[in-house]
């Protein structure tokens, strides 16, 4: 979600590899045709950001017998990509975090297997990307907003922007940070915002304004978020000087929930008219040596429990509905009501030329 989404959550994920249930391991059950214990491990594969409440992986392993490993695997891009390259003998049985923006690479590679989740009825239509053949499953949304740091634009009396065009205006000059397209979830979420805002013949003409205008890039989310931006925890830490930064509509609350004493208010604020509308996906990989629990964890992955739990742990918003939001991600996060959005058969057509062509106009 990237970091789907998704990437906000990197302010608090740990990496790497990590086996998270707790009681009631048991078996996974028993092939009695064969004769041999089937798979009690089932692996999910994911971006750096994937999290999720011990208790509620714990709930899994009771209710099925299978442990749940994640398997981190960096940016959605990056994690996306390995198992194209694995395609056919895949690190794990299910892969959480291909969002729309990369969905046709990962489709047109084949590294998912068809399966239609239960409880699919009650994620609206809309988000469901390949209901023809149910090769994914949506499991969250969000929105790729620019982010500001209220107590840098108080402090000068200036208003912060709250649209794209704000963004070029001389006001904010060397103020905004953006992610490299070719390597970040978000900041690839943010070309593809001004390219649904300017359309293809605009948007490279809006870069060049916004490269006079001295935006800086950087390689990952982590990088713009936790060390150019003024106004994360991360930022004041390594003295970031950038007020404006490409994050979540939902970033704010992570301000609030990990700072020491809580804010009544969140310190940064969401730019509403910058908002690129990002869904997520989890599908079972072509090739998983435990299909069957990778089937019970697409399942569970759409189930009330794991939805309601997953606002506060990954800090996007659940899909289906019959979840219900914790009352800090709704007291301090925004609600996006028109946020830019691109047909996912636009964004394979052009995503690679979009890309190549950023570069040239705002890296050479």
């Amino acid at each position: 979600m990237g970091t789907k989404k998704a990437a906000a959550a990197a302010l608090v994920a740990a990496l790497g590899v990590t086996t998270l249930a707790a009681c009631g391991g048991g078996d996974g059950g028993k092939d009695k045709g064969a004769g041999t214990p089937a798979p009690k491990t089932v692996t999910l594969v994911s971006h750096d950001s994937f999290n999720a409440s011990k208790e509620v992986l714990a709930e899994f392993t009771k209710k099925t017998g299978f442990t749940v490993k994640v398997l981190k695997s960096g940016d959605a891009g990056e994690a996306v990509n390995k198992e194209i390259l694995t395609k056919g003998s895949p690190q794990g049985d299910v892969f959480f975090g291909v969002d729309n923006t990369l969905l046709s690479r990962a489709l047109d590679n084949g590294i998912f297997t068809s399966y239609e989740a239960k409880g699919l009825d009650r994620i609206p239509a809309a988000l469901q990307l390949d209901k023809e053949q149910h090769r994914v499953t949506p499991i969250d949304s969000g929105d790729i907003c620019v982010n500001y740091d209220k107590q840098y634009f108080a402090g000068r009396k200036l208003t912060p922007p709250q649209t794209f065009d704000d963004l070029a205006k001389p006001e904010y000059k060397d103020l905004l940070v953006v992610e490299n397209p070719e390597r970040s979830s978000p900041g690839l979420g943010f070309l593809l915002g001004t390219a649904a805002k300017y359309g293809d013949a605009g948007w490279p003409d809006y870069w060049k304004k916004l490269k006079a205008n001295g935006v800086k890039t950087v390689d990952s989310w982590e990088l713009a978020y936790n060390q150019e931006f003024s106004g994360s925890a991360g930022g004041k830490k390594a003295k970031g000087d950038r007020p404006l930064v490409v994050s979540y509509a939902s970033s704010p609350p992570v301000e609030v929930l990990y700072a020491d004493p809580q804010p009544k208010v969140a310190p940064t604020g969401v730019s509403t008219g910058t908002c690129f509308r990002q869904t997520e996906f989890a599908g079972l990989l072509n090739g998983a040596k435990n299909p069957e629990g990778g089937k019970a964890l697409i399942d569970f992955l759409i189930s009330k429990r794991f939805q309601d739990d997953m606002p506060l742990q990954m800090f996007v918003n659940p899909v289906t509905n019959d979840a219900t939001l914790p009352a800090l991600f709704t007291q301090h996060g925004v609600v996006i009501d028109k946020p830019e959005t691109l047909e996912p058969k636009k964004i394979a057509d052009h995503r690679d030329q979009w890309i190549q062509q950023w570069t040239s106009l705002v890296l050479k």
